[in-house]
């Protein structure tokens, strides 16, 4: 059984995940590069600022439950995730987790667009299916690794959770917003379309700043 991990556990887990699928080149992990990738400021939620010793020792704790590995064989020790095989799930459910991991709860459709580069979903359906299945016990001792959370007042859709870090506080309650002004013609923009656009957006910060760190490497080489 997996003991509840400390939020920089989660995040190291998440980061591990995120970068094993987006830039293999660079991967397994550094432990300077682990570091830079628990405080990036895009795709993160909360953000963090830890230490290369506070990282370190996340990864060590990590390691006695085999959800990290060691690497050697290089002038750096190098860290890869192991979540699939100690947590018994496939590959679109870890993809789910690393995205929970790393930016907190979220909605489906917000989920999908958060995992395009760690697994294509054909569809939103395939999405809440693989969360259904966290949520239905899909972990190596039979728990829930996911939960839907309470529908939030003025939300038209639930977000969900991973439980890997023990249970998950309901969301606090939303003010109402004040209806427009009748003379405003202008069509009326959801909350989720705004949450969707500002994740893609962020999604689109981060491949920029991989590709740009790739060309450096590359240009030092």
């Amino acid at each position: 059984m997996i003991p509840d991990l400390p939020p920089l556990e989660a995040r190291v887990l998440g980061v591990l995940v995120e970068k094993e699928r987006t830039v293999p080149d660079t991967y397994p992990l550094s432990l300077n590069a682990l570091t830079l990738g628990c405080n990036q400021k895009n795709n993160r939620d909360p953000l963090m600022q830890v230490t290369e010793a506070e990282v370190q020792a996340a990864v060590d704790a990590l390691r006695r439950l085999s959800l990290v590995i060691e690497s050697s064989g290089s002038r750096v020790m190098r860290y890869a995730q192991n979540v699939g095989r100690v947590l018994r799930v496939p590959d679109p459910a870890v993809a789910l987790l690393a995205a929970l991991m790393l930016r907190g709860p979220q909605t489906p459709g917000e989920l999908r667009i958060a995992t395009e580069r760690l697994h294509r979903f054909a569809d939103l359906g395939e999405v809440e299916a693989a969360l259904r299945q966290l949520a239905g016990g899909a972990g190596a001792d039979g728990g829930p690794l996911a939960v839907q959370m309470p529908r939030v007042p003025g939300a038209r859709e639930q977000r969900w959770a991973h439980l890997l870090s023990g249970p998950v506080e309901a969301e606090p309650s939303v003010q109402p917003v004040a209806a427009p002004s009748a003379r405003s013609s202008a069509p009326d923009t959801t909350a989720a379309e705004i949450a969707t656009l500002k994740t893609e957006v962020a999604r689109l910060g981060a491949e920029t700043a991989e590709l740009r760190a790739i060309v450096e490497r590359l240009a030092k080489l």
